[in-house]
């Protein structure tokens, strides 16, 4: 890839916290974020909509295609709607793994993602930015968490949004996803050999943030 512009990849499972990381560092350095699972989010929100079969791979990859959102406003919009929390309801959730391990699909939003690229950086967290997406980001990190940090994690937020969940099931929906995200045949989820690995178990938001950012400062010279 011969883009120059600074990137920092944050991959890792569900619930580990890297969004939250990676948006408070991309604000602390002034680069651009990249919320990668949100395009598979719409994109699988837009496939429930139309009633198209979730092992359609080639109707999946149409619609990944075809896909007309916008991010302003810090909203994401979905052919002129707001569909900023419509892309969050539990029914995406659960179908958005299925969804992102098409290989057609995510073939499709390959390029989408790459244009994110844009001076003066990017901070992009998903599952497959290091490996894949951004192979040659300045800074790789695989961002996890215990299971049962995760799943308490998973379980406040959903409470904050006032939804009812049972802690054990939320702890084996996080079980199956880790599953399919790390046995999907193209670009599973896992700590690859070039990326430093991050346990947010016992740390606070602000430590795993000082870590990132000190980690790339001292791999960009900084």
């Amino acid at each position: 890839m011969n883009n120059h512009t600074p990137v920092i990849a944050i991959d890792g499972p569900s619930a580990s916290g890297k969004g939250t990381v990676a948006e408070r560092v991309a604000a602390a350095l002034g680069f651009r974020y990249l919320d990668s699972g949100v395009l598979y989010r719409v994109a699988t929100l837009q496939a429930l909509r139309r009633g198209a079969p979730l092992e359609d791979a080639e109707a999946l990859a149409t619609i990944a295609r075809d896909l007309e959102i916008a991010f302003r406003d810090g909203k994401l919009w979905l052919e002129g709607e707001d569909v900023t929390e419509a892309v969050r309801t539990e029914a995406v959730s659960a179908a958005t793994s299925r969804v992102a391990a098409s290989p057609a699909v995510r073939e499709a939003l390959l390029a989408r993602q790459r244009a994110f690229r844009e001076g003066p950086g990017l901070v992009a967290d998903g599952r497959d930015m290091g490996s894949v997406v951004f192979p040659d980001a300045t800074l790789k990190v695989f961002l996890t968490a215990d299971v049962a940090t995760r799943a308490e994690r998973r379980h406040k937020q959903l409470m904050e949004k006032g939804m009812c969940a049972k802690m054990a099931d939320v702890v084996e929906e996080l079980r199956q996803r880790d599953a399919r995200d790390s046995a999907r045949p193209v670009a599973p989820l896992r700590h690859y050999p070039d990326a430093v690995f991050l346990d947010t178990t016992r740390l606070t938001i602000d430590q795993a943030v000082g870590q990132v950012l000190a980690w790339y400062r001292e791999r960009a010279g900084a």
